[in-house]
């Protein structure tokens, strides 16, 4: 048999390759064998009907705080920090990356204490400030914005970090933007600017505008007090200028950074966001935010086509942290797929202020696969009829079956 697994009677939507109707989806040795109508099902091993459902490359969400740990109370570094492995697969997340948790002086520990350890694939951005989010006022702390050190970790983790990450900062100055943005051109890896608190001296179009340069990533574009519309109710033409000079717009919808207002008159104008992703943590997960597919459906329910959709929580997010062999399904390709039923019926989206939106349809994940291998399996597809399993199924060679 030439294939391991087959993916049978799906409808592929893989936007990198230029794939969107029905095919079959073969997999042999971790990674992608072919895609193609009418794949023999007696060619693998293992056939899987996956009829009615969308196949599409595992999903990568490039905003996160992986950073579990003990000892800091109350912070992104801490508590509100999840391990990625309870989250990742049942939403068809087969790639995370922590945005900033860590910075220099701490992302040692946080490679072994976690990102070595996962079942999930994951990167990192690492925070300008040398301890990352441990506290907020800690990343207020401009003599920890240490630029040669956090290119020395770069340098010495490259097979994780994936770019710089600046957050939070609150004074009137663009040193924690201008810092960040420096350490990151010395390696040529983009910078993700979590903008902080506004003010007079740092205005969002100077940051998009002028500040930023190709590659580097806006996250949180649709923040309450980003000016997404103009007094004629159109979305500014700064916009455009910035997304012309390359720079990324991220959603990171989060527990406060996701307002509907913002979101929809963009839509509505075609202005899609680059990259979908949640900001997953301990205070969003069980907020408005919920999961990666429920992001996914609210952008689908406020008229992103499904394939655009998909192109921005799969494609685009990887070729953003310079991982362009994930996130699409050509041949040779990790096998990382999910598999998605589009549910129709009545339902009811919120964002971080309260605002509702009501929609027809939202995104399932019944099925995600990593590197080949079965990870998340809602509806029992891998199972077997235990009626065709012989009376000692399940039973080791030294059990015994013991009978009154």
């Amino acid at each position: 048999m030439r294939f391991d697994l087959l993916l049978k009677d799906g409808h592929v939507i893989d936007p990198k390759n230029h794939v969107d109707g029905p095919a079959d989806v073969a997999v042999a040795a971790g990674q992608i064998a072919a895609v193609g109508q009418d794949i023999p099902a007696d060619s693998a091993r293992q056939v899987l009907d996956v009829a009615g459902l969308y196949v599409v490359p595992g999903l990568v969400d490039i905003h996160t705080h992986l950073y579990a740990t003990p000892g800091h109370r109350h912070a992104w570094a801490g508590d509100y920090s999840i391990l990625p492995d309870g989250f990742s697969f049942r939403s068809g997340v087969t790639t995370m990356v922590d945005t900033g948790s860590a910075g220099w002086r701490n992302f040692e520990d946080f490679r072994y204490r976690v990102l070595d350890r996962c079942q999930t694939r994951v990167f990192a951005l690492l925070n300008i400030v040398g301890l990352g989010m441990v506290a907020t006022e800690m990343e207020q702390n401009v003599h920890d914005m240490d630029v040669q050190q956090a290119v020395r970790t770069m340098k010495e983790h490259a097979d994780l970090i994936v770019g710089m990450k600046t957050a939070h900062y609150s004074g009137p100055e663009w040193v924690s933007v201008d810092r960040a943005l420096a350490a990151g051109r010395q390696v040529q890896l983009p910078t993700m600017v979590d903008f902080g608190h506004f003010c007079p001296e740092r205005p969002y179009y100077e940051l998009v505008t002028q500040r930023l340069a190709a590659g580097d990533i806006s996250t949180h574009m649709y923040l309450a007090s980003v000016p997404w519309v103009d007094r004629q109710g159109k979305v500014p033409e700064f916009f455009h200028q910035a997304r012309a000079r390359g720079v990324i717009f991220d959603v990171g919808h989060g527990a406060g950074s996701f307002v509907f207002r913002n979101a929809v008159p963009s839509i509505q104008q075609g202005f899609y966001p680059d990259s979908i992703s949640t900001d997953l943590h301990a205070l969003s997960m069980n907020a408005a935010m919920m999961d990666m597919t429920t992001v996914m459906s609210k952008f689908l329910v406020m008229g992103m086509p499904l394939p655009e959709v998909i192109r921005a929580a799969t494609t685009n997010p990887a070729q953003q942290i310079g991982h362009p062999e994930l996130g699409h399904l050509g041949a040779g390709a990790p096998a990382d797929i999910a598999v998605l039923r589009v549910l129709a019926g009545h339902f009811a989206y919120r964002d971080v202020a309260g605002g509702c939106l009501g929609g027809d349809r939202r995104l399932l994940c019944e099925l995600t696969l990593k590197a080949g291998a079965v990870v998340w399996d809602w509806n029992s597809r891998t199972g077997t009829d235990y009626r065709l399993l012989g009376p000692r199924y399940g039973l080791r060679d030294v059990d015994q079956i013991l009978l009154p």
